[in-house]
């Protein structure tokens, strides 16, 4: 059972890290530069811990500044103003994804500038073969460790993963929790402290200031794990952070 509950902990922190450190605040909000040898060795990375999860950092990117540009609207590409269901709202999304990543649907420039784009890389990494590959090695740690029928439970999440911690935000962070900014949308921040999300939870904070690095420090108790990680890539000069868009929370207007 510790070998399961170990392997899904640190595949949902892993999976995650990822999703929001390079396809989000670096594909999609360009919130910290890198190489180009560095940024595919984050494409690679983001493969092996994603795995049968993978996301185009191309089409997350694009996709991601399209929800900014038309935040519950009906041209939002995820909004529960507009879906019934989460599962509604969850196919929708997989739709036009799906349809940006195959360069299927051709968006504005303003939405593809700067967005990094390895075609070759992301056709293999997602490909059905490349798929089926983490599949099976999920699918054989359960069968050589799970103990207990409940575990089998977890085997469907590690398979969706990365949909699953979209929809967490995109539907309940625009639904519950609180917010620190009146803004034209109805992001929220879901938690007040964020164990689960890495610092996603910090909705509200983020679509106020969509190019900061750091998605929580408004209040006290807002601590973004995954910007901590951020501050020591950029010591180590791996990364490095925009300063100007760092905005000075000093300058920055809270709600009443």
């Amino acid at each position: 059972m510790a070998v399961i509950l170990t392997v899904f902990v640190a595949h949902w922190y892993l999976s995650l890290f990822f999703q929001t450190f390079f396809l989000h605040r670096y594909a999609a909000h360009r919130a910290f530069t890198m190489s180009k040898r560095t940024e595919k060795v984050f494409y690679v990375l983001t493969w092996i811990f994603q795995g049968s999860n993978y996301l185009s950092p191309y089409g997350y990117g694009v996709m991601h500044r399209m929800h900014h540009a038309f935040a519950d609207t009906e041209n939002d590409p995820h909004s529960p103003k507009y879906d019934e269901t989460i599962w509604n709202m969850m196919w929708k999304t997989k739709t036009i994804y799906s349809s940006i990543a195959n360069k299927k649907f051709i968006p504005e420039k303003r939405f593809t500038e700067g967005v990094p784009n390895w075609e070759s890389f992301d056709k293999f990494a997602r490909s059905w073969p490349s798929r089926v590959f983490f599949g099976l090695i999920y699918v054989s740690i359960f069968v050589m460790f799970a103990t207990s029928w409940w575990l089998w439970l977890l085997l469907p999440v590690m398979f969706l993963m990365s949909p699953i911690h979209g929809a967490i935000i995109n539907w309940f962070a625009h639904k519950y929790g609180y917010r620190n900014f009146e803004v034209g949308d109805t992001s929220r921040n879901f938690l007040p402290v964020d164990f689960l999300m890495m610092g996603e939870s910090y909705h509200n904070n983020h679509h106020k200031l969509g190019s900061r690095a750091n998605f929580g420090g408004i209040r006290w108790h807002e601590i973004d794990p995954t910007y901590q990680v951020i501050k020591v890539l950029d010591k180590l000069g791996i990364i490095k952070v925009v300063r100007q868009k760092e905005v000075l929370l000093q300058n920055v207007k809270k709600a009443a």
